[in-house]
């Protein structure tokens, strides 16, 4: 059994928390701003880590300040608030299916926000606003769309993911369509978009991305409990009084608003979603989404797949997206290995 703390209010209220969760998640939050640090220090003007928190206190010189606060901090804000929308949802996707394939970069979602994107940019000619809100539109739909084809009596774990992986299937080809239709300028804009990148990121994705997580994530955490519990199955659910359909279609609504917020700020970066919730789920050794811990490790995973896309490879700087694509599909074969072992597929 492991060990769960209650802390009780004078007013009556208790909050119940599993001790080691709790310093998983602080340890990763630490990583987290420590890989944010040396990333803002990187680049072709590099700072010290003690120069770049001096800066951000507001004790840096002219030039540090711009170079800080104009050019580098909104793209780690951006990569820190993707990375944690990402694994967000992959969590709650996890849970809902009950499967840890039942990630939004595996079942469509991903692929749909993505082909929403495309839309704009190779038929409508769209500018860098358009395109983001073509790739909310995109995932929205594709969300509603999967949600559609998997009910039956309710929406289940394994139709889900079934489902949702014949709607991937079907939208990346619709992808492939678009970009050979598309001009060779607007392809090539296509391709590094479909990669996935925080280069050039600015101010003007970290508000709009900011906002959807500071509204969203609340009413994700409120629905913490009643997630664990859907993870026994509907109908034990059903009998410790959560009202399923409901619960799931607030859940399903969430994460699919911020993977599609994700991916119109810097588009469709690959696995975030799949292994941050189950690599938060190895480190605190609980049963459950464990929601703040894989929000935190994917923020911390972004990172340091940027960084290692900027300083590992010379002169090169590499999307992140291929960084992550790299490590995402090493740890998919190593689950599907696992999973096999276990008799689970």
């Amino acid at each position: 059994m492991k060990a769960v703390k209650a802390i009780r209010t004078p007013g009556g209220l208790s909050l119940r928390f599993d001790p080691r969760s709790v310093v998983v998640s602080l340890l990763l939050t630490a990583v987290t701003v420590a890989a944010g640090v040396v990333l803002i220090g990187s680049g072709d003007f590099p700072i010290s880590p003690g120069e770049v928190v001096a800066t951000l206190l507001g004790n840096g010189t002219q030039a540090q300040e711009f170079i800080v606060q104009d050019l580098r901090l909104p793209r780690v804000l951006v990569g820190l608030l993707v990375g944690a929308s990402l694994a967000l949802s992959g969590a709650i996707f996890q849970s809902i299916s009950r499967n840890p394939l039942g990630s939004p970069d595996v079942i469509g979602f991903g692929q749909g926000a993505t082909v929403g994107a495309l839309t704009v940019i190779v038929l409508f000619d769209g500018g860098a606003l358009a395109v983001a809100g073509g790739a909310v539109v995109g995932g929205l739909v594709t969300g509603v769309g999967v949600y559609v084809l998997a009910w039956k009596r309710g929406v289940h774990g394994y139709r889900l993911v079934l489902v949702g992986i014949g709607i991937a299937a079907m939208l990346t080809a619709v992808n492939h369509y678009l970009v050979t239709k598309a001009s060779l300028v607007e392809a090539t804009q296509a391709t590094l978009w479909m990669t996935g990148s925080l280069d050039g990121r600015d101010w003007a994705q970290v508000w709009p991305l900011l906002g959807v997580f500071a509204a969203v994530v609340p009413l994700i955490l409120a629905h913490g409990r009643p997630l664990r519990m859907l993870e026994m199955g509907d109908d034990a659910a059903y009998a410790l009084g959560v009202p399923v359909e409901r619960t799931r279609l607030v859940l399903m609504g969430s994460g699919v608003l911020l993977i599609a917020v994700a991916t119109a700020a810097a588009g469709p970066i690959a696995f975030v979603a799949l292994s941050a919730p189950q690599l938060a789920r190895r480190l605190t050794r609980s049963p459950g989404p464990n929601l703040a811990a894989a929000s935190v490790m994917g923020a911390a995973l972004l990172l340091i797949a940027d960084w290692a896309a900027t300083t590992g490879f010379g002169d090169r700087q590499l999307p992140v997206g291929v960084v992550t694509g790299v490590l995402g599909g090493c740890y998919l074969l190593w689950l599907l290995v696992t999973e096999r072992k276990a008799g689970r597929i």
